[in-house]
């Protein structure tokens, strides 16, 4: 599976004062940065980790959903 298909949502945080990445589609997978650029980086970490502890615990892992498109 590979890890860069999931959906990362990155913003800025002002309480902890750094970028937070969250990972919607694997629960409670999240990372930060002081920069965007490092918190798409730490996440990507975060996301192989959150795969592996679910392996290792017989979780199921969700396959990556990619974009959803509206039509109006």
């Amino acid at each position: 599976m590979a890890n860069d298909k999931y959906e990362v949502i990155i913003y800025w945080s002002e309480d902890d004062h750094a970028f937070i990445a969250e990972v919607p589609e694997l629960p409670g997978c999240m990372a930060d940065g002081e920069t965007y650029g490092k918190s798409l980086k730490n996440v990507q970490v975060i996301i192989k980790e959150w795969i592996h502890t679910a392996k290792e615990e017989g979780r199921e892992i969700p396959r990556p959903k990619g974009r959803k498109l509206a039509f109006a």
